[in-house]
């Protein structure tokens, strides 16, 4: 890395693009837990240039995106979507960038939001096209349909064995929840897939999603046994040499804050861009008139 590089900077501009990506992300794997289950209850509701989702019961998709680069909410629109996750006997979960509209902070702690957690968006500038680099005996190629379930395999194992190291995730899952979420996200929002092998053996997986000229790297993870030998670094420039190749202008990847993801990717060149605070209201008993109560399309 060049010692003498300038740190990428974030402006709104790019906050609020960065923003727009992840919450289409969120709603198409949505709209696939919806398509999937015959969820009657599952809805998107557009929010001042975000969306409030709710894919399934548990889901980690139910939350609010994206919000405030089109505005603060009005009480109203808070309203509504409060009223629907009520029904649904579910908390509403805010992840809100810190380069979004500073009203929003004050407004949603006025309503009884907490906040609970913080997470950070590192990226990347891509600068034409860049040669991936594969260690000794490191293969990565793009994962076959064939191969699906073993690369969901290591994907969620990884999910499992989350950093221990800088501040712990608000948030855990089963793991019959999380390899939900990862097969409707990779059925309905363009992700693609990479196996990295090892001695002809998968040892990792990861995969990146490529919207707005932004390549959102949605995940990486290498088995235990085959960690410390490149393969996660393979996994990464891989992508972003497709990235590059196919048009995108910056990577950007979701981290804990002091993780060992965020020191890995920051070791690789990525740069803090944001934070995102996390701020959740607690689930209330549902008011009985407003079971069913659904959102918008």
């Amino acid at each position: 890395m060049n010692a003498d590089r300038l740190p990428l900077f974030c402006d709104a501009e790019l906050a609020e693009r960065i923003e727009r990506v992840e919450a289409q992300l969120v709603a198409q794997g949505s709209k696939a837990a919806h398509h999937r289950s015959g969820e009657s209850a599952g809805f998107l509701i557009p929010v001042a240039g975000g969306l409030a989702s709710f894919a399934e019961e548990g889901s980690p998709l139910n939350k609010v995106v994206g919000l405030g680069f089109g505005g603060a909410p009005t009480a109203t629109e808070l309203e509504k979507i409060e009223q629907v996750f009520s029904a649904r006997a579910a908390p509403v979960q805010v992840e809100l960038a810190h380069l979004a509209d500073p009203a929003i902070g004050a407004l949603l702690t006025d309503r009884g939001y907490r906040l609970t957690s913080f997470e950070n968006v590192l990226g990347l500038a891509l600068k034409g096209r860049s040669e991936p680099v594969t260690p000794s005996g490191v293969e990565v190629r793009r994962s076959r349909d064939d191969e699906f379930e073993s690369w969901l395999d290591v994907v969620i194992e990884g999910f499992a064995h989350p950093d221990i190291q800088g501040v712990p995730s608000h948030e855990e899952f089963a793991r019959e929840v999380i390899a939900m979420a990862v097969r409707d996200l990779t059925a309905a929002a363009g992700i693609m897939r990479y196996v990295a092998l090892r001695n002809g053996v998968i040892a990792g997986g990861a995969s990146v999603r490529m919207a707005d000229g932004v390549a959102q790297l949605t995940g990486a993870a290498t088995a235990p046994a085959h960690r410390r030998r490149g393969v996660h670094t393979a996994l990464l420039s891989a992508r972003l040499a497709d990235a590059a190749t196919a048009g995108c202008d910056i990577a950007v990847i979701t981290t804990q804050p002091a993780s060992k993801s965020q020191q890995n990717a920051q070791r690789r060149g990525f740069d803090l861009l944001y934070t995102r605070a996390i701020l959740v209201k607690p689930a209330t008993q549902p008011n009985p008139e407003q079971q069913g109560t659904g959102g918008a399309p």
